[in-house]
């Protein structure tokens, strides 16, 4: 589980609750919540979202809701030592021999690719596939991002026009001083809520899930070069080499002295 996203969704609600309750009690609670405004807001702004959207999008939109919780994106790092370990695999037996190493790896992309080669498809080929399946990966997943960047974007725009409704109705009854502190609260709730749905909800997990696509795709695109790179014969030091360019420096360090605490 991903304890970063987790926590700043759940800190950022108990924030919110905190101060409602700080600033007026727990009393106070209860004049935040306004079921019209929960339908004007909430409601609002999702049915602007299925209308920008293709159902079946809409619907996996609405389901990845869970993945900015979950951590199956593997380090880069951990790509690269699997890449070395078929290299001298490759190197000592033969590229025949990767098909049966092929059975401890969970990484269905890795796998593709690793039987391609096995295969003996043109290198240009295994490139063209492979390239192909990691852009209709990023469309998926772009996909999924518009999603949530355009909720956001609705939300504080429905809070906008729940709070003219508001203010609408405050108007009707000016006649009445009594009425307008509470109809102007009501108006302000609306565009609290849209606020919360734009920048506690939506924003934090669009942008979880382009920290996630581009771990991916990195980790995608060292399985590309490292798989040609196995394919074309190349030493496993000289592949290592060229596939920690995809590695921050502190990553390079971190993987340098681990491997050099094994050769001791």
């Amino acid at each position: 589980m991903d304890i970063a996203s987790l926590a700043g969704i759940v800190l950022g609600m108990v924030l919110v609750v905190y101060g409602i309750i700080n600033s007026g009690g727990i009393s106070a609670f209860g004049t935040f919540i306004d079921f019209a405004s929960v339908i004007i807001t909430i409601g609002g702004s999702i049915t602007s979202t299925l209308g920008s959207f293709k159902l079946k999008d809409f619907l996996t939109g609405l389901k990845s809701i869970s993945l900015p919780f979950k951590d199956n994106t593997k380090d880069p790092a951990e790509i690269i030592k699997t890449i070395i370990d078929l290299s001298n695999v490759g190197r000592k037996e033969g590229l025949l021999a990767l098909e049966e190493a092929t059975n401890g790896i969970e990484d269905e992309f890795l796998k593709k690719g690793i039987m391609l080669v096995v295969d003996g498809t043109d290198p240009e080929l295994v490139r063209g596939i492979l390239e192909t399946d990691l852009m209709c990966l990023e469309d998926r997943h772009k996909n999924v991002i518009a999603f949530w960047e355009k909720w956001g974007e609705m939300g504080p725009a429905w809070g906008m026009i729940g709070t003219l409704i508001g203010l609408v109705n405050m108007l009707n009854k000016l006649d009445d001083p009594s009425a307008i502190g509470p109809q102007m609260a009501v108006a302000l709730i609306t565009t609290l809520y849209g606020s919360l749905i734009a920048n506690w909800l939506c924003a934090p997990i669009a942008a979880k899930l382009k920290v996630n696509n581009s771990l991916e795709v990195v980790n995608r695109q060292i399985a590309i070069e490292g798989l040609l790179s196995i394919q074309a014969g190349e030493n496993p030091r000289v592949i290592e080499e060229k596939l920690k360019s995809f590695l921050s420096p502190a990553s390079r360090e971190a993987m340098g002295g681990e491997q050099a605490g094994g050769e001791e």
